[in-house]
């Protein structure tokens, strides 16, 4: 209560009491908004753990609906680039524990696809270049494409690699003449059935086709044969193949055609009784999709180094031409030029001890 001024007999007014500073309080009829720290940080935690685990365990994923467990695997390396993103989020929070929990993915995505940065071995120049008992292959395998307007211009640009064996998909009757007339003089042995062919530097024997044909297709859908080349240190056989395309649709992924298809053709192998295989083609798989399983399962090594994606030839994004050897090694694996096709020519050398 106030007193009275004795002097004056006035009753003084309260001041206006200290000045408030710009921003100092939340001020009369303001409330404070309550901070949540804490809720991006373990966002962004939470994802790096999710990502890491997908590159990680990525068969843990089921192909029960729309086979997201292969898409996966066949874009696989692809998942990598979260780490980066996740990073400059990290950062733009200033969160050092999510940055750090990055650590996870990041050594996850260098444990399923790091071996593949190494730089690969020699790119030899085929069985010439063979020695102490060592025979080396230099196979090219290409899906031509069936409506490629220019063969001949597409053949002359893979004899140029210089390879002992070349393996063709998607050949048609009109394109065949061009294809056999440009690589005669440098392939002097070539086999074909149906779409696919094979042309080699050395001599073809038991030429025969191979039955991949899913249920649902008709007698006119060949696309794999066999040979056995004879190279200067023994016979090879020889395998070129061309799996059923992939469907991508509102359902998913549509493999089935092409699971069955591997089936057969791993079948196939599985019995082939030569001891030295490759096998070429264009598989509509990577190596990691657990739908080549039944390939891989025949004893088959993949390369060792080198992502080589051949498809789509616009912007790469997956190497679904495989060059894959039994009782050998693949090294040097790249892709060639682009040519008139939708898929890059893929060129691998084969190393038999």
């Amino acid at each position: 209560m106030a007193q009275a001024d004795t002097d004056t007999g006035r009753t003084p007014r309260p001041g206006p009491g200290p000045r408030r500073e710009p921003g100092s309080g939340p001020g009369p009829g303001r409330r404070r908004r309550p901070r949540l720290p804490g809720r991006p940080v373990h966002r962004l935690t939470a994802l790096a753990v999710l990502v890491a685990a997908l590159l990680a365990f990525p068969s843990a994923v089921p192909n029960t609906a729309g086979h997201l467990g292969s898409l996966l695997e066949t874009f696989l390396p692809w998942l990598g680039l979260a780490v980066p993103l996740l990073l400059g989020l990290a950062l733009l929070r200033r969160s050092a524990v999510a940055a750090l929990a990055l650590l996870l993915p990041a050594a996850a995505w260098l444990g399923q696809v790091g071996g593949l940065l190494v730089p690969a071995g020699a790119d030899g120049p085929g069985s010439e270049g063979s020695g102490g008992g060592r025979t080396e292959i230099v196979a090219v395998q290409h899906n031509v494409g069936d409506d490629n307007p220019d063969p001949a211009g597409t053949a002359r640009a893979l004899a140029a690699a210089r390879a002992d064996l070349i393996a063709l998909e998607e050949l048609t009757p009109s394109a065949l003449p061009a294809f056999t007339a440009a690589l005669a003089t440098d392939y002097p042995h070539h086999a074909t059935h149906g779409t696919v062919g094979l042309w080699s530097k050395y001599p073809l024997t038991d030429v025969r086709p191979v039955d991949i044909r899913p249920a649902g297709l008709g007698p006119d859908w060949n696309r794999a044969l066999r040979a056995s080349a004879t190279t200067p240190r023994g016979p090879v056989a020889v395998y070129v193949a061309h799996l059923p395309s992939l469907r991508l649709g509102p359902s998913g992924l549509g493999s089935g055609r092409r699971d069955a298809s591997a089936v057969l053709l791993g079948a196939v192998l599985a019995a082939e009784p030569a001891d030295r295989v490759v096998l070429l083609g264009d598989l509509n798989s990577t190596v990691d999709d657990r739908g080549l399983d039944p390939v891989r399962a025949s004893r088959l090594n993949a390369p060792e180094s080198g992502f080589a994606f051949s498809w789509p030839a616009s912007f790469p994004l997956a190497r679904i031409d495989q060059v894959l050897a039994r009782s050998g090694t693949v090294t040097a694996i790249r892709t060639l030029p682009a040519t008139r096709s939708d898929h890059l020519p893929v060129r691998a050398v084969i190393r038999f001890g």
